[in-house]
């Protein structure tokens, strides 16, 4: 009689609730992950964070869905130190070599270091990389050679699969790697790359202008080997049958992230998908050409907003929605020209691609590192949630190691702390304080931010950014002036000493678990 009852109860409450026990599977399974990590992209570049003269359908509907993120960061203003950071968990300031990497550069990434990827490996994910890459590939100070498997690269710090290129879209080769090897590399036509000297006959943007179909602007060195009519950084031979059409890239990879969830749509896993569309050369598809009324650089942020659509209608198709934490967000803030004459500064009238903020790409205020960052996961993240948790890409590490389980070694991510919490947009304040680093560093820690120090230039005029360098200590109240624009250094003296002193152990200490 008593099993009886107990198996009515509990059918009877099946029928009552069935969302409740529907949650409880779900939570107790582990989610699929997706984080599409764009390039480029402004805190004011989405109609969800106050664009008025674009609109982006596809990442309004995360926002409406999920949460909206306002004060959170990259952990860098250029983008291989922030995927380094995000990657490793460790400040890239404090490995030499992090700097933005030229297109043969060897691997970064230590390959004897938990890395986010291969945390998600631990935990039983598939895991996978589409997109930029731009970590570098090859064993250190071993030149590459690009004929053959490269036998260090994206699968050795963590992925079982990858499909990527191997720098920037500007920079040579421009070609796309699977795994280890260039896809379709014919090999009576081998590769050649160079970034001191010209190699093979191939024409060049400095000589040959002519043949340019995107002008490249004066002295940013977009004038070396032409491929597709554009000219790039470092010069190459060979590889014809393997170079891509800039048009199509960004579709090559959406059909190829597409692939990757399809295959492992009964497996738990994890996909890197990192976004090109809004970095040099802006060269968008067919579809999307002449679309925004902002030039080509509006124009890719609408294919950039129309793939993570695609991706969500993946998603929805496969029925995998419910169970799929899916995170976007930014390398690092906007810079309208940085190479080629397409008109962005000009067309952009009416647009502010780091919103109310100053600085951008390059820069240590706050257009430099506060980006987008918008966070997806039915019945787990309320939607239509806004939060100003202070969060960083840095923390992905060990929130996600936090939320599966797993468990860290000291070693492990030094500057990466559990913020799952605040990822899931719950009510927390997130990081008591924050290292950014820009034209220099900075320290955040609640509504103040000090910039230190610097003897490096205050204004980049090949790309109009000010950078935040001064000689002079730099103290801003974000929560009166989120656009710096006025310095109380002078009026808050201890202020600044506590703060530059908190900055010098950070960095002392070597690991931020101090």
């Amino acid at each position: 009689m008593k099993i009886f009852k107990f198996f009515f109860l509990s059918f009877t409450f099946i029928l009552a609730f069935p969302g409740v026990v529907l949650f409880a599977q779900k939570k107790a399974q582990k989610p699929n992950v997706i984080f599409i990590y764009a390039d480029d992209v402004g805190y004011g570049d989405l109609s969800c964070y106050g664009a008025t003269r674009i609109s982006t359908p596809n990442l309004d509907r995360l926002a409406k869905e999920g949460a909206r993120f306002t004060n959170a960061h990259a952990s860098s203003a250029t983008c291989t130190p922030s995927r380094y950071a995000l990657m490793t968990g460790e400040y890239p300031w404090r490995r030499k070599g992090t700097g933005v990497l030229p297109g043969d550069a060897s691997l970064i990434i230590p390959t004897d270091r938990l890395t986010l990827p291969s945390l998600f490996q631990n935990a039983g994910y598939k895991t996978g990389a589409v997109g930029k890459w731009h970590l570098g590939l090859g064993k250190t100070n071993k030149q590459i050679n690009w004929n053959k498997p490269v036998s260090t690269g994206p699968n050795e710090v963590g992925f079982d699969y990858a499909f990527y290129f191997p720098a920037t879209s500007d920079r040579v080769p421009t070609v796309f790697m699977e795994n280890h090897e260039v896809v379709g590399l014919d090999p009576d036509d081998p590769i050649e790359v160079d970034y001191a000297k010209k190699i093979g006959n191939e024409p060049t943007g400095a000589e040959h202008p002519e043949l340019l179909k995107l002008p490249a602007s004066p002295n940013h060195g977009h004038n070396n080997t032409i491929v597709n009519g554009i000219g790039r950084i470092g010069f190459m031979k060979g590889g014809k049958q393997a170079r891509w059409t800039d048009e199509e890239i960004g579709l090559v990879f959406l059909n190829k992230a597409e692939s990757f969830i399809e295959e492992n749509k009964a497996n738990p896993f994890f996909l890197y998908f990192s976004l090109n569309d809004i970095h040099v050369p802006r060269m968008p598809s067919t579809q999307f050409k002449g679309k925004s009324g902002m030039g080509l650089r509006g124009d890719v942020i609408l294919q950039m907003d129309w793939t993570v659509g695609e991706i969500l209608k993946k998603l929805d198709d496969l029925k995998l929605t419910e169970h799929t934490l899916i995170i976007f967000s930014s390398d690092n803030g906007p810079v309208l020209d940085d190479g080629y004459a397409d008109k962005a500064v000009e067309l952009a009238k009416g647009h502010k691609p780091a919103g109310s903020l100053r600085g951008g790409k390059y820069s240590a205020f706050e257009g430099g590192t506060r980006v987008p960052f918008l966070a997806r996961w039915p019945r787990v993240i309320k939607a239509g949630t806004e939060t100003d948790a202070l969060v960083c890409q840095i923390d992905m590490l060990s929130s996600f190691a936090a939320l599966l389980q797993q468990k860290l070694s000291f070693e492990d991510a030094p500057d990466s702390f559990n913020q799952i919490d605040a990822f899931l947009a719950k009510p927390v304040k997130g990081r008591e304080s924050l290292v950014l680093q820009g034209g220099t560093l900075a320290l955040k820690k609640g509504n103040w931010k000090y910039i230190e120090p610097s003897d490096g230039i205050a204004y980049m005029p090949l790309t109009g950014t000010e950078t935040g360098n001064d000689k002079k200590p730099q103290l801003y109240d974000l929560g009166k002036d989120l656009g710096e624009k006025s310095n109380v250094a002078a009026q808050n003296r201890n202020k600044v000493k506590l703060m530059q002193e908190e900055l010098d152990k950070i960095r002392e200490a070597g690991r931020s678990r101090y």
